[in-house]
């Protein structure tokens, strides 16, 4: 399971409302692909879709979809926001990663 934290459930309702997505109806896609400075980088946007090989949660009445691939690298991963005086953005809590680069963007086993 991924879970959203109160800060980026906010966020998250902001921005897809403003770019014509609907909360109750529409998927935050959480991934992990190739790449970043560390090996394994993050990826998030916004679906109306979903796919075959898709697992769907839901947390604090955000919707949630994630690829059975990357799902196997986010158990337990928590999404957060900070928007304070660093402007960081979302960050992935996530316990599995043994390795982060400095802008947390991304990450290694």
């Amino acid at each position: 399971m991924i879970k959203v934290s109160e800060s980026a459930k906010k966020r998250i309702a902001f921005l897809m409302e403003d770019d014509g997505f609907n909360t109750a109806t529409d998927y935050v896609r959480v991934g992990v692909k190739s790449g970043g400075c560390s090996g394994l980088s993050y990826e998030l946007k916004f679906d109306k879709t979903l796919g075959e090989d898709d697992k769907v949660f839901e947390d604090n009445d955000i919707k949630i979809a994630v690829d059975k691939k990357s799902f196997l690298y986010l158990v337990g991963t928590i999404l957060e926001y900070s928007g304070g005086l660093n402007g960081k953005g979302f960050v992935f809590n996530n316990p599995n990663a043994q390795r982060t680069c400095g802008c947390g963007e991304s990450f290694s086993l």
